[in-house]
């Protein structure tokens, strides 16, 4: 800098200052773009084809004009940002060279470099805004995580305000902290703001209010609350109040979306004359008996539910399915929302809805659509309540199956169940906790018969969606100082919400094969496929073949003939088949592919193919009583790609060894004509039976919904002819139609009972 005595007393000391003022006093306006706080005055979606829901090539719009990312630098930290702008926790990968397709317009950004730290895409560095020198060739798309940030603000997610919003809201126990077992169904509300927890004044409080915070907690009903105990109590404690003046309407899925105030930080007399809110909530059936520490019954419900949800991950999520006339139904996404959605988890038992998913989200359906422009007013004790449309075929697909993410109620089973060793937070050896307060340990579960059903069970347990894999031996997983067994013979229906709720043997504990490497272990997964066999081909594509002998030396050798055809004077004679073609479309989120791997696949000289798995499917006949008359099994010939939905590419093939699996979307065709494709029916008298087809019989591959395997139909076998009507999916019947179709307590899912 220059000397005082230079500005004070040099003529051009005197100039220079002058000059100086004019330049930095009064700053001429930058050329460089306004940095905004956020993504102000942004906007994000995602585009292209094929894609899913949350994935796709990304566009901004900027001043009213959309436009696109160039890949050049691109990064997963600079996904991430864009992830979240979009309203996704995080991203799992990004695509590059339009694999979305090439977008239109501006290319928005290019060389885009970001920490992944970001707040908003304005912080990160790139060349500037439209400044670029790639083509549309170039446009960088993202795949995010399937999983929603709280808050988000979206047509169909939370909407809340994002200057000073609540963020979360809990119900403290004014009495027994410590003590009382979880969910908390009844204390005072608190919410927390920014700066931590505070309270909520009662001034003005409702039952609408309360119907509101316990849809959150994950209550479906609320109830009322002695609330001079609770101002008696309070008279003898501090309070941090932070919030007053709410007023719900009841049908709001989220306490911002009522109308409330905040104290402000130089309030002094904060809700005077008042008290903290109490609110008391009722807990569904499935954990009331938690909250009241008894074991948990099964107990019959009163009707069958006209509402169900399938192929979620976690508890509490799913696929939307409605029953009318006897059979199950999506519902069509259109004018889906969260008070629609709320309506369908309150019936369910679970609290208000966070989410209301639309695009098959949660995998697509098959059969019929029941239901369209569901419009609730979020006060209705049923779906079936709300204003609908009926609708046909045409008028919506099930690529726009409606789905929900409900809330559920803090249990805190998750901290009673860990993996170890494993690679990643989703594998390890599993550790449950065991014993009572002053006792509790760490221990492993034997791995003699931990399979599929066990595993799903510890991985929903552990929050981590399903099972990819059930393994009996852990030997590569190191434990780490714990040794000890302490549960044995655990066996899961696969729908129980922890593994204590599995049948086991108790305190005496009895496993087969000792040592820490007969443990057991599970790799989870947020996604899984789903089979589903097309019944109506079956029952179009069903004859009778009588096959001569010499032609089935092959089939024999895979063991599908009758026990009866190994003393048939080969190779004269023939054998009676009942022969149809079976379409086994994946409908879930993720490709199926079989356990083992090409390594330990086997060459079947016969036929000239691969066995990628022991078992693929059974096929039974059964008489109305259940007893089994005739059955086959057909090997995995070989799992490819014969057709696909119109948007979706093949990508499993046999040929040359090639990979094998059944892409999302696409489905597996075994004809009539090809061997093994029937059952042996030689021996079968004449009468009425059922025919029944399970898929993937020994649960070898996880699937998120093994109910939807077996296939049943009515057949009529006169001894020449045979007559198949009425194939169905066994879930697809209302329980009253399974019982008129059946008269026995036969197979709904894959498990022969």
């Amino acid at each position: 800098m220059w000397p005082v005595s230079v500005w004070q007393w040099s003529p051009w000391g005197l100039l220079l200052f002058l000059l100086y003022s004019l330049c930095v006093g009064s700053p001429s306006p930058s050329t460089a773009p306004e940095k905004k706080d956020g993504s102000q005055g942004l906007r994000f979606r995602l585009a292209g084809f094929p894609r899913k829901p949350f994935e796709g090539r990304v566009e901004i719009q900027r001043a009213g004009e959309w436009g696109t990312i160039c890949d050049d630098d691109f990064t997963l930290q600079a996904a991430h940002v864009l992830c979240r702008e979009l309203g996704f926790t995080e991203a799992t990968g990004w695509t590059h060279s339009a694999k979305y397709g090439p977008g239109t317009g501006r290319i928005w950004l290019d060389n885009l470099s970001c920490s992944g730290t970001e707040r908003s895409v304005t912080e990160c560095a790139s060349r500037g805004w439209g400044n670029s020198d790639c083509t549309h060739d170039e446009d960088a798309g993202v795949i995010c995580k399937d999983e929603r940030l709280p808050g988000f603000s979206d047509s169909n997610v939370i909407e809340v305000e994002h200057h000073l919003q609540v963020e979360e809201v809990r119900l403290r126990p004014a009495v027994g902290r410590g003590r009382r077992p979880l969910p908390v169904t009844e204390g005072l509300v608190e919410v927390r703001l920014p700066d931590g927890w505070s309270q909520v004044c009662d001034k003005g409080w409702s039952a609408h209010n309360s119907h509101v915070v316990c849809g959150m907690l994950g209550f479906p009903n609320e109830k009322r609350v002695n609330v001079a105990f609770y101002r008696l109590l309070a008279q003898r404690q501090q309070h941090s109040f932070g919030l007053h003046g709410v007023d719900c309407v009841g049908t709001e899925a989220h306490l911002s979306l009522c109308s409330l105030e905040f104290y402000r930080a130089n309030d002094t007399a904060r809700c005077p004359g008042g008290s903290p809110a109490v609110v008391s909530c009722v807990p569904s059936p499935l954990y009331a008996a938690a909250s009241s520490g008894q074991k948990k019954q099964q107990s019959k419900p009163q009707g069958e539910a006209r509402v169900r949800l399938k192929g979620g991950a976690h508890p509490g999520e799913g696929r939307v399915e409605v029953l009318k006339a006897g059979t199950w139904g999506t519902v069509c996404d259109r004018k889906w929302d969260l008070q629609a959605a709320s309506v369908v988890c309150r019936e369910l038992g679970f609290g208000s809805a966070r989410e209301a998913l639309s695009g098959a989200r949660m995998g697509q359906g098959m059969g019929a659509i029941h239901l369209s422009e569901v419009r609730c007013s979020g006060q209705e004790p049923s779906l079936w309540n709300c204003p609908h449309k009926n609708i046909t075929a045409e008028d919506c697909s099930h690529s726009r199956d409606a789905g929900v993410r409900c809330n559920l109620p803090y249990t805190g089973v998750e901290t009673k169940i860990r993996l170890s060793g494993g690679r990643s937070r989703h594998e390890g050896r599993v550790e449950v906790q065991i014993g009572g307060p002053g006792s509790v340990r760490w221990g492993l579960i034997c791995g003699d018969d931990w399979g599929t059903l066990e595993a799903m069970v510890a991985c929903r347990q552990l929050g981590l969606g399903y099972a990819s894999h059930g393994l009996q031996e852990t030997w590569y997983w190191d434990s780490g100082n714990i040794t000890e067994v302490v549960m044995s013979g655990v066996r899961c229906a696969g729908t129980e919400l922890s593994l204590d709720q599995c049948a086991h043997h108790g305190t005496h504990v009895t496993c087969k094969r000792t040592g820490t490497r007969f443990t057991a272990g599970v790799i989870c997964s947020e996604t899984a496929s789903d089979l589903l066999l097309h019944s109506a081909l079956v029952q179009e594509t069903a004859y009778i073949e009588d096959r001569p002998l010499h032609m089935l030396y092959c089939a024999a050798e895979e063991n599908c003939l009758a026990s009866s055809a190994r003393s048939a004077n080969w190779p004269y004679g023939h054998r009676r088949l009942l022969r149809f073609s079976s379409q086994i479309h994946n409908l879930g989120r993720a490709d199926f592919r079989p356990k083992a791997g090409r390594h330990s696949w086997v060459w079947h000289e016969c036929h000239g193919h691969y066995h990628s798995m022991d078992i693929f499917t059974h096929y039974d006949i059964l008489t109305p009583n259940g007893t089994k008359v005739a059955e086959g099994h057909k090997a995995s010939f070989c799992l490819e790609d014969t057709e696909c939905q119109e948007d979706v590419s093949k990508r499993y093939e046999c040929a040359n060894f090639g990979e094998q699996g059944i892409t999302v979307g696409c489905w597996d065709l075994y004809r009539h004509d090809i061997d093994c494709q029937w059952i042996d029916i030689t021996d079968v008298k004449p009468g009425n039976y059922i025919l029944q087809v399970v898929i993937n019989p020994n649960f070898e591959v996880a699937e998120s919904d093994f109910t939807n395997n077996a296939m049943k139909c009515n057949c009529k076998y006169d001894g020449h002819r045979i007559w198949v009507h009425n194939c169905h999916i066994g879930d697809a019947f209302s329980e009253e139609a399974n019982q008129r179709f059946e008269r026995y307590p036969g197979q709904t899912s894959n498990q022969i009972i």
